[in-house]
C-alpha cells in the first residue's frame, strides 16, 4: 500500500461513518489510508435497487468507485424482525419513509410489534461491507455480520444510532445504545463484518 491511500465509505449516514471510522482507525491494515465519507464529493447517493442487503452494498462501493476514480468500502445493514417476517430489511433506513429519522423508524416499528409477547420479539442485526477496488472490480471482497438481540417496548439508552435504543442486548443486559463505542464494536453485526473485512484486506 501507498502513504495515505485514500477510502471512500460510500454511506451517507453520519452514524455509520463515525462508527466504521472509528473502527478502522483501531486496526493496523488501514493505518496508512486516509478514509473519507463520500459526502465530501458533490454527487448523489446511488439508487438502492437491490432487495437484499449483498446487492445494496454492492451497488453503493461500484457507484462511490465510478464517481470518484478510488476504492471504496459499502456498508448495507439493517434490522430484521422474526414477528414482522424479516422486516424492516433492507428498508430499515427508510421504514417510516424517504425522509424518516430514526425515531420515526423506532416508533413505527414499536406500533408494528404492539402486542406482541417479549417472547416473540426476536430481531436480528445484520451487516454486509463491500469493499471495491475499482467500478470495474469483479471480485469485491465481501462479508456479512449478524448480531442477535430482540426488541424492547420503549427507547432505552443515548448512545448509538437507529434502532440501537430497542434493541436489547442479552449477553450485556442492556440495550445497543447503553454501550459503550468499543463494547459495540466487539458485539454488533458491523464490528463482525468489518474484522472479517479487516482481515482479507490485510491478506
Amino acid at each position: 500500500m501507498t502513504s495515505q491511500k485514500t477510502l471512500v465509505l460510500a454511506t451517507g449516514n453520519a452514524g455509520k461513518v463515525a462508527e466504521l471510522r472509528h473502527m478502522l482507525s483501531q486496526t493496523h491494515a488501514t493505518a496508512d489510508w486516509q478514509v473519507r465519507p463520500q459526502s465530501e464529493w458533490d454527487f448523489a447517493e446511488a439508487d438502492e435497487t437491490g432487495t437484499t442487503f449483498v446487492e445494496n452494498a454492492i451497488i453503493k462501493a461500484r457507484h462511490a468507485c465510478q464517481q470518484t476514480g478510488l476504492p471504496a468500502i459499502a456498508d448495507d445493514s439493517g434490522l430484521a424482525v422474526t414477528a414482522l417476517k424479516g422486516a424492516p430489511g433492507v428498508y430499515s433506513a427508510r421504514y417510516a419513509g424517504g425522509n424518516a429519522t430514526d425515531s420515526d423508524n423506532i416508533n413505527k416499528l414499536l406500533q408494528a410489534l404492539e402486542g406482541v409477547e417479549e417472547s416473540q420479539r426476536q430481531a436480528s442485526f445484520h451487516c454486509v461491507l463491500v469493499y471495491m477496488q475499482n467500478a470495474e472490480d469483479p471480485t469485491p471482497i465481501i462479508c456479512q455480520g449478524r448480531w442477535d438481540g430482540h426488541i424492547l417496548t420503549r427507547s432505552v439508552g443515548e448512545e448509538g444510532f437507529g434502532y440501537d435504543p430497542v434493541f436489547w442486548v442479552k449477553e450485556k443486559n442492556c440495550s445497543a445504545a447503553q454501550l459503550s463505542k468499543t463494547e459495540k464494536q466487539g458485539l454488533s453485526h458491523r464490528g463482525q463484518a468489518l474484522k472479517l473485512l479487516l482481515e482479507q484486506l490485510a491478506e
